[in-house]
């Protein structure tokens, strides 16, 4: 999904994370390079600007914040901005989960505990509602839903048949009545059919007409209003690109739409257009179609679907690591490993500190950097860097502070404390010294968080 857009974006990236300056000229470089991927992957031109002008202006006047390099805000900006466009407010993204291992996330915005909710499904004819109605109801069954289905598309020739069979896969009941053409008294009547059944969620397939038939936009708000649902879901095939926004600004005046569902996305040019466009209508992007299999249906988060771009992960696990270290932090430490003058204790701070977060978690989460490392090669990492911490817990204060004065005797007795062969203790202290020498070279400007957890050489 999105290759194109993902290469783009990653190639993009590479001018900041190579640079040895960050200066007006290479954002302006980073600036031009984002505008032409995000156009070619149909990404409206407005959207774009308002993008990169935001980028350029943070990137230019913002301090980043005590934990991370100027490389690894600017980059941050940008993740921000691309979720942003795709509907992320910057607040805690809720979870759409009844699982009895997370019961107390079944309270979300949109679906009330301990009352029956109802769900209305909306969309031109093609864009999957059907199949996705089917989908939907497996994602919450599967997530501790009791779930109802209401076949009330009477005008596709087949539509309720095709539902019913969908939903045989996943033990769901759909309501039907298939020589009935009347779509509102329909969904009534289903409703009062699942009354008895105590069900969390009854979900409403309802026709796809062109969406410029006025029949069918007044079908649905007549329906909006008989059936008061709890979410309108507006079902979008990802190949139209910016034709989404007209598709769905249309449906949103017959029922104020409150979640979008794209469909088709795989191998599609146009997703970005579609992504974007369903997000400036004011409705979020709830679920994505990933395949055709009936468990292809995939929660939608913006700040996922952004890491996988740019090969990162999740900016909320970024920003919480760096709050993390900032409250773990000692003021003259930092400066000491940002002068490139710290001692083996400060090297040990740091690996303390990440040994806390989990060191695969924070190289998964490191801007640029979990894209282009293999697994094989984190796995190393972690594995050395557990290492080093038994190595330096095995020293002396006087060793710690002067790490040179560490003899073949002392070598020796190291070795025995931490149960490691004494190549590993001169391996440590090589790169101990290295990484010293790349801050002192760079004073600081490199290394971000590679740098403080000594692998910015």
């Amino acid at each position: 999904m999105f290759e194109k857009l993902r290469d783009d974006l990653r190639g993009a990236l590479k001018k900041i994370t190579g640079a040895s300056d960050i200066n007006e000229e290479l954002i302006d470089s980073l600036c031009r390079d984002l505008q032409r991927a995000l156009i070619l992957s149909d990404v409206k031109i407005t959207i774009v600007k308002s993008i990169t002008d935001t980028l350029k202006e943070r990137a230019l006047n913002e301090q980043p914040p005590k934990g991370l390099s100027r490389k690894d805000h600017i980059i941050t900006i940008l993740y921000g901005e691309l979720a942003k466009m795709l509907g992320y407010s910057g607040e805690t993204i809720k979870t759409i989960d009844k699982s009895p291992e997370d019961d107390h996330s079944a309270a979300t915005s949109f679906f009330k505990p301990g009352k029956r909710n109802v769900v209305l499904m909306l969309g031109i004819q093609g864009s999957g509602k059907t199949t996705v109605t089917a989908k939907l109801s497996r994602w919450l069954t599967k997530h501790g839903y009791r779930v109802g289905v209401i076949g009330a598309d009477t005008w596709r020739p087949g539509a309720l048949t095709q539902l019913k069979m969908n939903c045989s896969k996943t033990g769901v009941e759909v309501y039907g009545e298939e020589e009935n053409k009347d779509a509102v008294a329909i969904a009534r009547k289903g409703l009062k059919h699942f009354e008895a059944q105590n069900l969390d969620v009854v979900i409403i397939d309802t026709a796809g007409r062109h969406k410029e038939e006025e029949g069918l936009l007044q079908e649905m708000n007549d329906m909006y209003k008989v059936v008061t649902p709890e979410l309108v879901l507006l079902v979008i095939d990802g190949t139209i690109g910016q034709g989404a926004f007209k598709q769905a600004e249309a449906f949103h005046k017959a029922a104020p739409v409150g979640g979008i569902v794209l469909t088709k996305l795989d191998g599609t040019a146009k997703g970005g257009g579609a992504l974007a466009a369903s997000a400036a209508t004011g409705a979020k992007v709830l679920f994505i179609g990933t395949g055709e299999r009936i468990d292809d249906l995939e929660q939608f988060s913006p700040t996922r679907f952004v890491g996988r771009l740019l090969g990162m992960g999740d900016i909320k696990a970024l920003l919480e690591m760096a709050k993390n270290l900032e409250v773990q932090a000692d003021e003259n430490q930092a400066k000491r490993i940002m002068k490139g003058n710290f001692t083996i204790e400060d090297f040990y701070a740091q690996l303390d500190s990440a040994s806390k977060l989990g060191f695969k978690n924070v190289l998964d989460n490191l801007p640029g950097l979990s894209g282009m490392v293999k697994e094989d090669q984190l796995d190393a990492m972690q594995v050395r860097m557990e290492r080093w911490r038994f190595i330096i817990q095995s020293m002396t204060k006087a060793e710690k502070k002067e790490p040179d004065t560490v003899n073949e005797s002392r070598r020796k007795r190291i070795a025995r404390g931490s149960g490691l062969p004494e190549s590993e203790i001169k391996a440590m202290i090589k790169h101990y010294n290295d990484s010293k020498d790349f801050m002192k070279r760079n004073k600081g400007r490199g290394g971000g968080f590679l740098g403080r957890l000594g692998l910015g050489s």
